[in-house]
C-alpha cells in the first residue's frame, strides 16, 4: 500500500512530519511566550504576587515535575525502540508516557480542587488568573499529547509508522520544557 505524498516528501531535507511538528511547536512557543511574558511583566509590577504564590503547593509542583521528566524518559526510550524496529516495546513505552501524563493530570486536579475549595479561584486576583490560565493551557497540551500518543502507540504496536514515535516524542518534550518554565515561575519564585 502506498503512502500519501504528503507523508513521503520532504522540505529542505527534513521529513514532512518532523517539519510539521516543529512548526506546531513554534506556534505554541508564541502562545506560551505571550502568557509567560505577560505574567512576568505583571509580576515585576506587582510585588504582592509573592504573597499569593506562597499559597501554591511546591511539593505537588515538584511531584509533577518528576512525573513529567520520567514520562519524557519513557518517550526517549520509545523512540530508541522504534529506531530498532521494536514497535511493541515502543508502544508499551508510549503507554507508560501516557500514564505519566495521566498521573500529572490527577495531581493537578487534586491541587486545583484544594486551591479552589480554599478560595483561590481564577477570579480571586491577577496572580490566580495567570496561574490557572498558564497551568490550564499546559494541562490541555498534556491531554492532547496523551490522546495523540495513544493513536501513535496503536500503529507502533503493529510495527507501522514507527517514525511517528519520534514526532510525538518531540511534542512531549516540548510539553515538559514548558512545565520546566512554569514550575519555578508559579511555585518557587516567591
Amino acid at each position: 500500500m502506498s503512502r500519501p505524498i504528503a507523508t513521503t516528501r520532504s522540505m529542505a531535507g527534513i521529513p514532512t512530519a518532523r517539519l510539521a511538528v516543529w512548526w506546531i511547536i513554534a506556534s505554541e512557543i508564541a502562545i506560551f511566550g505571550g502568557v509567560l511574558g505577560s505574567y512576568l511583566m505583571h509580576r515585576l509590577a506587582h510585588g504582592i504576587w509573592a504573597d499569593y504564590a506562597a499559597n501554591t503547593n511546591e511539593w505537588l509542583g515538584l511531584t509533577n515535575t518528576f512525573i513529567l521528566l520520567t514520562s519524557s524518559l519513557a518517550a526517549v526510550l520509545a523512540h530508541q525502540a522504534a529506531e530498532r524496529g521494536d514497535g511493541k516495546r515502543a508502544a508499551n513505552l508510549l503507554y507508560a508516557t501516557c500514564a505519566g501524563g495521566l498521573a500529572f493530570l490527577c495531581v493537578k486536579a487534586y491541587e486545583w480542587n484544594y486551591e479552589i475549595s480554599h478560595g483561590m479561584t481564577i477570579t480571586s486576583n491577577t496572580f490566580w488568573s495567570f496561574y490557572y490560565t498558564a497551568a490550564g493551557i499546559h494541562a490541555l497540551h498534556v491531554i492532547a499529547g496523551c490522546i495523540l500518543m495513544l493513536f501513535v502507540a496503536q500503529t507502533a504496536k503493529r510495527n507501522e509508522e514507527l517514525h511517528r514515535v519520534e514526532i510525538i516524542g518531540v511534542y512531549w518534550h516540548f510539553v515538559d520544557v514548558v512545565w520546566i518554565f512554569l514550575f519555578p515561575l508559579l511555585y518557587i519564585a516567591k
